[in-house]
């Protein structure tokens, strides 16, 4: 995947020679995810959706009841006309998109809104947690949050099955999803905690 950038939007382009991390790469890299901040963390990056296809990496953004994160088209998402509230945000963590996407400006690629340096396994945020951030609270759901086609394209069959194996489910390191609970701004390099 390339990426363009048109008004300061990233536009993601097919692209073949990407190199793609291999599972010994994968591998190696995991100890670094597990020493992630149980408590309290800090939000690394904050990427808008505008239109399928494109990302918007900003330094602040709203989070809304309604709305999802200001500027994102998670409203428009899906089927009906009742966007699901239970993936109204994507997170990944830091560490793993890092080593995933081997480039910080790749990290959009994932297609998450927030990156943060923290662990998302289900053991340390078990569904129905909440975390603040900025002047807002967001809550884990239940809805899983797995690597798709997309992400294939993006980062490789070794990354897809390393997120989806057995311990890369229970880590959520392909990510997890949430709602949010109280609105709010936040900002790049806020502190994530557990409320």
């Amino acid at each position: 995947m390339a990426l363009e950038f048109l008004r300061g939007v990233i536009i993601i382009t097919p692209m073949s020679d990407a190199r793609f991390p291999t599972t010994v790469e994968l591998e190696a890299g995991l100890d670094a995810i597990l020493k992630s901040p149980k408590d309290a963390g800090t939000l690394e990056m904050i990427v808008r959706r505008p239109q399928v296809g494109e990302r918007e990496v900003v330094t602040e953004g709203t989070l809304d009841l309604a709305k999802g994160l200001v500027g994102d088209n998670w409203p428009s998402r899906g089927s009906s006309a009742n966007p699901n509230p239970d993936v109204q945000l994507t997170i990944m963590n830091s560490r793993a998109i890092a080593l995933l996407a081997r480039d910080k400006s790749r990290w959009p690629l994932a297609g998450d809104q927030l990156y943060i340096d923290l662990d998302l396994s289900e053991e340390n945020l078990p569904i129905g947690t909440r975390l603040a951030v900025g002047s807002a609270v967001i809550q884990v759901s239940p809805q899983p949050h797995t690597g798709c086609k997309k992400f294939l394209a993006r980062f490789g069959q070794e990354a897809v099955d390393f997120v989806n194996s057995p311990l890369g489910i229970k880590l959520h390191l392909r990510g997890i999803n949430a709602r949010i609970i109280q609105q709010g701004t936040i900002r790049v390099g806020d502190v994530v905690r557990k409320a």
